[in-house]
């Protein structure tokens, strides 16, 4: 997943990057924007899709996360917070997703 930013000019700054009781899976900058991308992998989506795991809990989890993760990094800028889905070769990202 880090490689599909990558590719799209974003620098990976952290990957699994954790703190007592959360994980961010990929911290990345570009411009003046840092995103925090969940990524969801599945073997298929007969369950469903796998953003549809990031519900209005993991998002408020992930927004405290992030927030650890500004207050012991000295880095500043415009948030976004993506969701990522991996299922087989394919990958999709909702940019922006909360």
């Amino acid at each position: 997943m880090a490689r599909h930013y990558e590719t799209a000019g974003y620098l990976v700054v952290d990957r699994n990057w954790q703190v007592r009781g959360g994980e961010l899976d990929l911290v990345l900058t570009r411009d003046d924007e840092i995103i925090f991308c969940e990524v969801k992998t599945r073997s298929s989506d007969r369950f469903g899709h796998g953003a549809e795991a990031v519900d209005h809990r993991k998002q408020r989890f992930l927004r405290r996360t992030a927030m650890s993760w500004l207050d012991s990094h000295d880095l500043r800028g415009k948030l976004r917070f993506d969701v990522a889905t991996v299922v087989g070769p394919r990958i999709e990202v909702i940019e922006a997703a909360f």
